[in-house]
């Protein structure tokens, strides 16, 4: 694992989970965001001037929060910041 080994099945079932949940969660902040941006040029019927910048802009900000998301989640999970013992919130506690 760490130091060049094999993984373990756990280790390969873990990054899986972990890479599921950055993709998952990266694309419901995604289309939340997006929404959040897009939307009120719909509700309220601005000119189509308008609208077309809201969803190039929040087609943008859609994709710097996806990548940014995936990003920090993989990391975090690569930097092993697991509890070394079951029910532990520090490695120290």
């Amino acid at each position: 694992s760490s130091y060049g080994g094999r993984r373990t099945q756990g280790e390969r079932d873990a990054m899986t989970v972990e890479i599921g949940y950055a993709l998952f969660s990266a694309a419901f902040a995604a289309a939340v965001l997006f929404g959040a941006v897009v939307g009120p040029a719909y509700v309220f019927g601005l000119p189509a001037g308008v609208r077309s910048g809201l969803v190039g802009t929040g087609t943008v900000l859609a994709v710097v929060v996806f990548l940014v998301r995936v990003v920090s989640v993989l990391v975090r999970f690569g930097r092993g910041n697991q509890p070394s013992q079951p029910g532990r919130t520090r490695p120290d506690s």
